[in-house]
């Protein structure tokens, strides 16, 4: 990777490292996201528990995501933690640098069309974009949402435009999906029309819905956004499911 940061971390930050070497109470690590810094894991900060060997929790060369515990800046002394990390966090980190190689990859491949270092390509663009956003696929993502304009780094249009078409295709956020079987019941004469008035009240250009007989049916729901699908879910189709239900009928979601 390109991204680099200068100085040292923060306290309680969560970064990913490169294991450099494995003693047998300590382990040492490089700072991927800091050129030049290397910190420790103490035995006590692998894993919780009795550990026999260290090589059952990590080996030379491993990614491994880290938290900050402390920092000797007169030293340079910086102790790291593996077992602080929740699942969530190293997750989440770990999505992070997935997608700010996806963003440099869009430079290197701008980069070979135009028969430029990469490096120094990556530098040009990046050199006022760090001024406002940590990461650069932050700023590519919104452009794509278009709560940012490529013109504010103020690039040759020659490298502008095709960075933009290129961002536009490559950065695109993928959809968030809630699915699942929707089975319906009901003895009513009239059960064809309330199901079909139940559909109705779940009528949304994000769900869309297929008979797969037996009176279930498969629910999509899909936006790019997390929190907007989750209340669809919540106005929409558990909506339509208690109206279904205090029409005496029987309606039973399982999401996949």
């Amino acid at each position: 990777m390109f991204y680099s940061r200068q100085g040292f971390p923060e306290e309680s930050e969560i970064i990913v490292c490169t294991v450099s070497k494995i003693l047998p109470t300590a382990v040492f690590a490089n700072l991927d996201e800091y050129k030049g810094k290397s910190g420790m894991i103490h035995i006590s900060e692998i894993a919780p528990g009795r550990i026999r060997t260290l090589n059952d929790y990590v080996n030379e060369g491993k990614k491994v995501v880290c938290k900050i515990l402390a920092i000797k800046h007169d030293r340079g002394h910086i102790d790291l933690s593996l077992r602080r990390v929740t699942e969530g966090q190293r997750r989440d980190k770990i999505n992070q640098m997935k997608k700010e190689q996806k963003a440099e990859k869009i430079i290197e491949i701008i980069a070979k069309e135009m028969k430029k270092d990469p490096q120094k390509l990556y530098e040009e663009i990046t050199k006022d974009i760090f001024t406002d956003y940590d990461y650069l696929h932050e700023f590519f993502e919104d452009i794509v949402n278009e709560e940012a304009d490529i013109k504010s780094i103020k690039l040759n249009a020659k490298i502008e435009k095709p960075l933009l078409e290129l961002i536009k295709q490559r950065m695109v956020p993928p959809e968030v999906t809630i699915e699942g079987t929707l089975t319906l019941t009901t003895y009513k004469n009239n059960g064809i029309d309330l199901i079909k008035e139940t559909f109705s009240k779940m009528k949304d250009k994000s769900i869309s819905h297929k008979y797969l007989g037996g009176g279930k049916y498969k629910i999509l729901i899909k936006d790019k956004d997390y929190e907007v699908v989750e209340k669809k879910y919540k106005t929409k189709l558990e909506k339509a499911i208690s109206f279904f239900e205090k029409e005496v009928g029987e309606a039973n979601f399982v999401r996949a």
